[in-house]
């Protein structure tokens, strides 16, 4: 091979490196520009360590709690300057809100205060009850209004004006005639108003005397905490445990009840084919101070967040049978018996007269009337001797037809 031969190989095979690696630069551009494919192994994708990064949610979250600065970050990820334009304007934004809010907050406490007013004129109020359930608003209204005109105290007179409310629920009785519920709510501007309607109590109305009293009082009410007064059965030393769960065991109900008084059992109603729970037990301490001390802890009222119903259970070794007094029996006099009466006695030879029964008088057979009140014969003896219809077969009149 000549020299001229081999340089011009050389020249075809840079020529085909040339356009090869053009070809290839082309199609990398290509994959780059359209981000809808897939990018291969073989795609070489330049990075730029010198351009700036924007702030991550991250980076954001702990600027936020105070846990890193800006210049920290900035030195350490050459941070953009846009996103932390970005990031002050929302810290900025925030600290206008954080004003609105206490701005609002003021603004609740103004309403605050007006609903406290408001609750204020509520508290001069009383409670009617007793009232028949066609009573209306307006029957109330004239006739505390007529009531009230008459007192020599003008504080305590009442006008249309001075009754700030009127609470009066209604029965749902679907559609039908509107009645209330026998009781209604009244709210007056003065305390001697209020008084002056509470002197009015017992007063008639509608037919009924009505009840009133003032709406803080709560006498006559039960209370609901007061498990111990609210228990039908009498103090014993049985407590009845109601509302229990299906996987209440006897140790949880003991480490429930200990710190109350001595347990000596606890019987729990259990079903037979599985063994669990059937919702309530009975605990027997040994005095009557346990059930009384868990009546009135209110850490015994809950288990597991279970509401428990507990009251007093019956105490049966205390029940009193009542048996007959043996010398009342004996006190009762003995009449002697018919074969005493029969048998002589050793005394007299002579037997004695048997005793004289005394004969049941003989009911008489009452004859059947046969008249009604009216004094007439009742219809089924009327027509008792009326003709009756013949049994006989009648022959037929008509015509027979054929089809």
């Amino acid at each position: 091979m000549t020299v001229e031969s081999t340089n011009s190989s050389k020249q075809t095979d840079t020529v085909k490196e040339e356009k090869t690696s053009s070809v290839e630069d082309q199609k990398i551009e290509n994959a780059l520009k359209d981000q809808t494919k897939k990018r291969k192994a073989d795609d070489e994708i330049e990075i730029d360590l010198d351009q700036t990064v924007p702030l991550s949610k991250k980076q954001k979250r702990l600027l936020r709690r105070g846990k890193v600065t800006l210049e920290e970050l900035n030195d350490k990820f050459n941070l953009d300057p846009s996103s932390v334009k970005e990031y002050k304007k929302e810290v900025a934004g925030k600290s206008e809100g954080d004003k609105e809010d206490s701005d609002n907050a003021e603004d609740s406490e103004k309403s605050s205060s007006q609903d406290s007013k408001s609750k204020k004129d509520k508290k001069f109020g009383v409670w009617i009850g007793n009232l028949t359930f066609d009573t209306s608003k307006e029957d109330l209204c004239r006739f505390f209004i007529a009531k009230t005109r008459e007192l020599d105290d003008e504080e305590s007179r009442i006008e249309q004006k001075d009754i700030v409310r009127i609470n009066m629920p209604l029965v749902q009785n679907d559609g039908k005639r509107i009645k209330n519920k026998g009781f209604a709510h009244m709210n007056f501007q003065t305390e001697k108003q209020m008084e002056a309607v509470i002197a009015l109590s017992e007063s008639h109305l509608n037919g009924r005397n009505m009840l009133i009293k003032s709406s803080q009082s709560f006498e006559g009410r039960p209370d609901k905490d007061d498990l111990i007064s609210l228990s039908k059965n009498p103090p014993s030393r049985i407590l009845f445990v109601g509302n229990l769960s299906f996987d209440t065991s006897d140790e949880l109900l003991k480490k429930h009840f200990q710190h109350c008084g001595e347990i000596v059992k606890i019987r729990m109603a259990t079903f037979q084919d599985t063994g669990k729970c059937k919702g309530f037990a009975f605990v027997d301490f040994k005095n009557e101070e346990g059930p009384t001390a868990a009546l009135k802890d209110k850490s015994c009222r809950k288990i597991a967040g279970r509401p428990l119903r507990m009251e007093f259970g019956e105490d049966r070794s205390k029940r009193q049978v009542k048996r007959r007094d043996p010398s009342a029996q004996d006190s009762r006099p003995t009449e002697p018996s018919l074969r005493e009466q029969i048998v002589p006695s050793a005394e007299t030879s002579a037997p004695a007269a048997p005793p004289i029964r005394e004969r049941k008088p003989v009911k008489k057979f009452r004859e059947p009337s046969f008249k009604d009140k009216n004094n007439r014969l009742k219809s089924s003896v009327a027509l008792a001797g009326a003709q009756r219809a013949s049994a006989a077969i009648v022959p037929s009149k008509g015509k027979k037809t054929t089809f």
